[in-house]
């Protein structure tokens, strides 16, 4: 693999800023319920909100990549970030949570950047592997965060939202340091669309032979995990008396068991098992996952479950992505995993919207089984039309 500096640099610059995000996402659903009093359905606005500005930015920040580099972005989107665990620490009311999880969603667009970034270092061959280190990174960001989150609190809400603030900051200077510009064949199109909104381009990258499809796929395996992003934490709050430490730890199991699975089996089974295969046991695994969740009936369940479902997430994120990099343009790697990204933060908005409502108004199981149906559709859909060779 080649440019490894880069791609150490990279990962650790990931992982530093996972770990702020790590802290707050356990804690923010009981955090708004307990706090600030806000209903079921209003924590899915919550967390919806931070998706909606992934899909509102998401490829705008993937064609300015492709155009002035990546450092830049990075490095910026990493400040965002930061600023918006202050406004957090602060929130005293449902629209100052609300503005902050806005300005934490334009800063956590950064993704497609840093996806972009693995591409422009690594080779076809390795890109499965250069792919699995963002997920590596983000399991690790979700084993130590959470934990971190579930000592914070017991300080205090606002510690909590002060330690993802301070992660964030030091990922900034970690990045701006020592981070080399990976982007070295900029693009000179001065006619890069830069709308928020490209319906036109979105259209082009889905018909692209086999990336279509892929993009399709991932949207829907990441609106089905979404379901659980705020009602995961309420179900265990609510239901089975999990405490806030408790449910930081099943985010940590979460974690340990992605970064297990991305940085080893991935990394080992990449050009050795057809990527078909392993996106076909991946979605049967993370069906089986998401439908058992609410029958776990105490912690312990609830982990076995948890394991099995992240073994499967773990096997298919990074696999979808590096086939949509591997079968995409290699001067268009900025904008299409922006357009997949922004695409999948939009499956972020809706998961949750229809996790809260669901919820709230059909039953506590309602999300998990949802996202269980819809698995069971990218099943199906890779078995009768997927082709990887």
């Amino acid at each position: 693999m080649k440019n490894r500096t880069a791609l150490v640099i990279v990962f650790f610059t990931i992982f530093i800023d996972l770990m702020g995000f790590g802290i707050l996402i356990p804690l923010l659903p009981t955090f708004a319920s307990k706090q600030l009093a806000v209903s079921d359905f209003g924590i899915g606005i919550i967390v919806a909100i931070f998706s909606l500005m992934q899909f509102l930015f998401n490829p705008v920040l993937g064609k300015l990549s492709d155009r002035i580099g990546r450092k830049p972005l990075i490095t910026t989107t990493l400040l965002m970030t930061a600023t918006s665990y202050i406004i957090f620490s602060f929130a005293d009311s449902f629209l100052i949570l609300l503005i902050s999880r806005m300005l934490a969603g334009i800063g956590g667009s950064n993704i497609a950047v840093a996806q972009a970034y693995i591409a422009d270092v690594t080779s076809k061959e390795d890109r499965a592997k250069g792919m699995a280190l963002i997920g590596v990174a983000f399991g690790l960001g979700f084993v130590f965060g959470p934990l971190i989150g579930a000592f914070l609190s017991k300080f205090g809400y606002d510690v909590a939202g002060f330690g993802s603030a301070a992660f964030s900051f030091m990922a900034f200077l970690f990045a701006f340091f020592f981070l080399p510009e990976s982007n070295l064949n900029k693009s000179k199109d001065s006619r890069i669309s830069l709308k928020l909104i490209d319906v036109k381009y979105i259209s082009k990258v889905l018909k692209i032979p086999r990336v279509g499809l892929l993009i399709i796929l991932f949207f829907i395996i990441i609106f089905s995990i979404a379901n659980l992003y705020g009602t995961f934490a309420l179900l265990g709050y609510k239901h089975f008396n999990f405490t806030d430490q408790q449910n930081g730890f099943l985010y940590g199991i979460m974690g340990a068991v992605g970064v297990l699975v991305q940085g080893f089996f991935v990394k080992t089974a990449g050009g050795k098992i057809n990527e078909r295969k392993l996106v076909l046991w991946g979605t049967v695994l993370m069906m089986l996952g998401l439908g058992a969740i609410p029958y776990g009936y105490n912690f312990i369940g609830v982990s076995i479950v948890v394991v099995i479902l992240s073994i499967g997430t773990g096997i298919l994120q990074p696999t979808i992505l590096s086939l949509v990099s591997k079968f995409s343009p290699d001067n268009e790697q900025g904008a299409i995993l922006g357009i997949n990204q922004s695409l999948a933060s939009l499956a972020r908005v809706l998961g949750p919207l229809w996790g809260g409502f669901s919820f709230d108004y059909l039953g506590y199981y309602a999300p998990f089984l949802t996202g269980a149906f819809f698995t069971f559709v990218t099943l199906v859909l890779t078995y009768y039309y997927l082709r990887t060779d």
